[in-house]
């Protein structure tokens, strides 16, 4: 029966996982508009009708976040053939400087700016380089992801070198901690970020073929 329990239980969670990830993202990118959609759904006689198990209010619900989900996407793929057009680009500019001119919604602009372009920028490193890690304390470690060189403030505070590490939750890796530890205390993995994803996710349980001990060096990080 053991042997029985443990296979229906690696067939469920990899499901169950995947599942909860992705209400996760569709919550946070529909949350905002939900209760606009919702409230013109209402008028309508939606809630008169059901849909296999959703009825009344929850199957206006799923139907809004549908909606939300399908208007961000042709949003995003409208801007985006527009943004490869050559005169979108000195509206941009004209946009960004008046943005740049108003007061604090030009900091958050501005920030916003710069934590995108270091993500998505390919010419950054960030996030692409896994390390190994003493967290939560001296002797115990984990895997984590190079963010970059910490604030040369920091640096001449604690008199080394350090470097800030953004460590992922279990077994959601949308979530964690911005950790800054000193450069001599990191392992460098030859481990892609693909794979150290599958393992944080997995709980451990999915071992990538770089997971081993030849793959932890210690050498200068590549920011």
């Amino acid at each position: 029966m053991k042997k029985y329990f443990l296979t229906g239980l690696i067939l469920l969670l990899p499901s169950v996982l995947t599942v909860l990830i992705i209400a996760f993202v569709v919550r946070f990118l529909t949350n905002p508009f939900v209760g606009f959609v919702s409230q013109f759904l209402e008028n309508s006689s939606l809630k008169e009708h059901g849909f296999f198990l959703l009825h009344g209010d929850k199957l206006v619900t799923v139907t809004s976040q549908l909606i939300i989900l399908v208007g961000l996407f042709v949003f995003i793929l409208l801007l985006g053939m527009l943004a490869r057009w050559f005169f979108i680009h000195y509206l941009i500019q004209a946009g960004e400087y008046i943005v740049h001119k108003l007061p604090l919604i030009n900091k958050v602009y501005k920030t916003s700016k710069e934590i995108v372009s270091h993500l998505f920028g390919q010419d950054k490193k960030s996030f692409k380089q896994v390390v190994l890690v003493p967290f939560p304390k001296e002797g115990i470690y984990t895997l984590g992801f190079l963010s970059e060189k910490a604030p040369k403030e920091i640096n001449e505070e604690t008199g080394h070198e350090m470097i800030s590490v953004f460590v992922p939750t279990t077994p959601n890796p949308t979530t964690g901690f911005t950790i800054i530890f000193n450069i001599k205390d990191i392992y460098y993995l030859k481990m892609k970020p693909e794979a150290a994803i599958k393992f944080i996710v997995s709980c451990g349980i999915v071992h990538p073929e770089d997971l081993e001990k030849k793959g932890m060096i210690k050498e200068s990080p590549q920011t």
